[in-house]
């Protein structure tokens, strides 16, 4: 049996979050990685070949990247697809308003096998998968890429069942992280899976498994991440705290609404469906007050139906049509370079 890798060891117990759809760019995972942390690219959406082309960008630093894997095949297919059919009815509107087609609802899997044996030309220091854990091939295949191998989950169930596979650490991901949540099992449209704060999930995952911890959800400074220390983490994500750095490739509307919304007192952040069809924690806007209680659970049909749409809110400069992905501590957000961001979480750490 090979050896299993370690975790690299980092000079600042700090994670950039991979985020998928344009924020993790190789500059982020540059510029945390020079500042003595860690960060991840996202594999998701992007073809192999860009992944490939990202990866190469980064450099001789350790490389770290995520993938979303596809879930299990939906056990009634034909009750989803009219699920399906009838949300696109409702939002066929909203693409007349904005003058676009709605996109095509297909099914994929992100392409992952082909992303897979790209990591493995790459060999990174940790590679970690999103939405599911992976088939015993698939579980190979990621083995024979050198990496440690990472799970997200959001249960201590999720957390047995990924130790049993045989994974090296697991990503911990509380209620409060934006995007979306890393779920195992969404066919079913539970509105609790995923739903307990990072405060109760990361010592109960520590009490179920002796394997490295990553905490991810709602960590804002540095008294957080020397919080999630104390319980057991051995390194702290932050997502949203990123999204504004020059670095991420976050686009100008996302980041204007977290700037500029910062200081509304009416405005929160909404765990719906309606622009993907996975729960996914964002500002809460028009679309998405108008469209989470339709939204069925498919993932991802709708992240391909509604991708039009979003597309030409965001050129508009439309806060109100695209997902904002935020976390719950999104008003804490900075423009700050990431390492600059980076250090001060650390000396905030250090003085907690």
């Amino acid at each position: 049996m090979p050896d299993v890798p370690d975790l690299p060891r980092l000079d600042v117990p700090v994670i950039a979050a991979p985020m998928a759809g344009g924020p993790s760019t190789p500059a982020l995972v540059a510029a945390v990685g020079d500042a003595g942390g860690l960060g991840f690219l996202a594999g998701g959406y992007l073809s192999a070949e860009a992944f490939d082309e990202q990866l190469s960008s980064c450099g001789g630093r350790p490389l770290a990247a995520n993938l979303f894997l596809p879930a299990d095949p939906d056990p009634d297919p034909d009750g989803r697809a009219t699920a399906v059919a009838a949300y696109a009815d409702e939002l066929r509107g909203e693409a007349e308003r904005r003058g676009v087609a709605l996109g095509e609802p297909r099914t994929d899997d992100d392409a992952v096998d082909a992303k897979i044996a790209v990591l493995a030309r790459h060999r990174p220091a940790v590679v970690s998968v999103t939405f599911a854990l992976p088939s015993p091939a698939r579980f190979a295949a990621l083995r024979d890429t050198g990496a440690a191998l990472m799970a997200t989950v959001t249960s201590v169930d999720e957390a047995r069942a990924a130790a049993a596979q045989g994974f090296d650490a697991l990503w911990v991901q509380g209620a409060e992280a934006g995007g979306h949540r890393g779920v195992h099992h969404d066919a079913g449209g539970d509105p609790e899976a995923g739903a307990a704060p990072l405060a109760r999930l990361l010592p109960a995952v520590r009490a179920a498994t002796d394997l490295p911890l990553v905490a991810a959800g709602g960590i804002t400074d540095g008294a957080g991440v020397a919080r999630v220390l104390a319980e057991g983490a051995v390194a702290a994500a932050l997502g949203t705290g990123f999204l504004c750095c020059p670095e991420a490739g976050t686009s100008a509307t996302h980041r204007a609404a977290l700037l500029g919304w910062s200081g509304s007192r009416s405005r929160d952040t909404v765990v719906t469906r309606a622009f993907t069809g996975r729960p996914a924690r964002a500002l809460a806007n028009a679309f998405s007050d108008a469209h989470s209680a339709a939204a069925p659970a498919a993932y991802p049909e709708l992240h391909h139906l509604t991708r039009p749409l979003r597309s030409a809110a965001s050129a508009a400069g439309d806060p109100d049509g695209l997902h904002l992905w935020a976390g719950t501590g999104w008003r804490t957000v900075t423009e700050e370079p990431a390492g600059e961001l980076v250090a001060r979480l650390e000396r905030e750490r250090r003085g907690a």
